[in-house]
């Protein structure tokens, strides 16, 4: 029989089952769809050198549906940037323009 100690947040600490990988329970989320999505603009340059950053939060979904729409404004905008923690980083001062390309993509709330 398998030993298994669980911590406070439900997740495996240790398991002598050789069939239990860690990883395994990842989660996938479903992503609402573009009408429904809140997304937020926002321009940062704290923590950065001095180098402005737009910054699109809000987005409900998965990890994937996440980085293909931060692959496309990034492509749009011709410049780096990257999507990670449930946030878009567009290198430079776009809000404009990233605001004008998400409400063409069909995203309703944007501010």
């Amino acid at each position: 029989m398998a030993k298994q100690k669980i911590n406070s947040f439900n997740a495996l600490v240790y398991s002598t089952n050789p069939d239990i990988k860690v990883g395994d329970e990842e989660e996938i989320a479903e992503t609402l769809a573009k009408e429904k999505q809140k997304l937020r603009i926002r321009l940062e340059t704290k923590h950065r050198g001095g180098k402005a950053v737009t910054v699109i939060a809000g987005f409900i979904g998965s990890v994937s549906d996440l980085e293909d729409l931060g692959k496309q404004i990034k492509n749009h905008c011709g410049t780096g940037g990257s999507a990670k923690d449930g946030e878009i980083l567009i290198q430079g001062d776009l809000k404009e323009k990233v605001k004008n390309f998400l409400i063409k993509l069909g995203y309703k709330d944007v501010k």
